[in-house]
């Protein structure tokens, strides 16, 4: 409701004398970009994306992932709507740490992930948010590009999907978008940014598969818990090459607190299943977005085990 009731529509801001020339460059990207995203990209012509709010705060929502202390499979909340989801969601960060600690007693892994964007899958009209204008104007466009794909596209209860099938949408609209007006110097920049955080994300995902295995294997629980420490130890060794070698603070930041199995999760949730997305789009629909969409839709009535096998490339 906050959201809704701040919005403004963006016309209106651009309209207005006193909206500094900053936000007025980034609001008509934003038009632009949505435009785009419905003639080019086959993305719903809503009235998203025609409105902005300023929350006000640096995140429109904290995410709090919580796992067992020794599982990667992370803990769900059911709501209506949308089935049950690998996060529970809180508009105010100090909420989402009392929950987070309260999690944390109950001897699970925890993290609390701040999120820039926030959908309604079409129910509302979801405002560009201040919160989406803190970088620069490609990543922008991705977030508008990402979010209109839930809108397309939403199997209830089924997290890691609806991620890798916006995750997907997001990298090809962004480069198509580059593409189109022409700018190669920057579409070959953010290949190459692509290209290392693939590489960032391979390595956090590997971490991950040996935990996993450990965990399958089982055994006393202080050997788990020694096992489990060194093997966040190299993680944390391996991160800290990445960010140095590519002079990466992005990732760098990932060294800042502690990793525990609930960051791994999330990662696995957002980021594992694009390439089965991406070919599909080449295998099978030979770069044909709407084709994609199609496909999608077939696949959300698969059963989940089905779609969770063709996220991890075995279907």
């Amino acid at each position: 409701m906050e959201m809704l009731c701040k919005r403004q529509p963006i016309e209106q801001v651009l309209a207005d004398p006193e909206t500094p020339e900053t936000l007025r460059e980034q609001l008509e990207v934003a038009l632009a970009a949505r435009a785009f995203a419905v003639t080019e990209l086959g993305l719903p012509d809503s009235r998203s994306y025609t409105y902005y709010a300023d929350l006000e705060r640096d995140a429109a929502v904290w995410n709090v992932v919580a796992t067992p202390r020794f599982s990667m499979d992370p803990k769900t909340w059911c709501y209506p709507l949308v089935g049950c989801l690998a996060y529970r969601g809180y508009f105010r960060d100090d909420s989402a740490r009392r929950q987070a600690d309260r999690l944390e007693k109950q001897g699970l892994d925890v993290a609390v992930m701040p999120a820039v964007a926030y959908s309604t899958l079409g129910w509302f009209a979801d405002p560009v948010l201040n919160t989406m204008l803190a970088r620069d104007e490609v990543w922008l466009v991705g977030l508008i590009f990402h979010e209109l794909a839930h809108e397309k596209l939403f199997v209830r209860g089924d997290t890691a999907f609806n991620e890798a099938y916006a995750g997907l949408i997001e990298r090809e609209g962004v480069r198509r978008w580059l593409r189109s007006r022409g700018e190669q110097q920057r579409l070959a920049r953010w290949e190459e940014e692509l290209a290392l955080h693939t590489a960032f994300i391979k390595l956090l995902l590997e971490a991950r598969l040996q935990l996993e295995a450990l965990y399958e294997e089982g055994g006393p629980e202080e050997a788990l818990a020694d096992n489990k420490k060194a093997v966040f130890e190299d993680l944390r060794e391996r991160i800290r090459a990445f960010a140095s070698a590519n002079d990466r603070p992005v990732e760098s930041r990932w060294l800042d607190g502690e990793i525990n199995n609930a960051h791994l999760a999330s990662v696995a949730t957002y980021e594992a299943g694009i390439e089965a997305f991406a070919r599909r789009l080449d295998e099978t629909c030979d770069g044909d977005l709407h084709c994609l969409h199609t496909e999608a839709a077939e696949m959300a009535e698969w059963t989940a085990a089905r779609r969770a096998r063709f996220l991890a490339g075995e279907d």
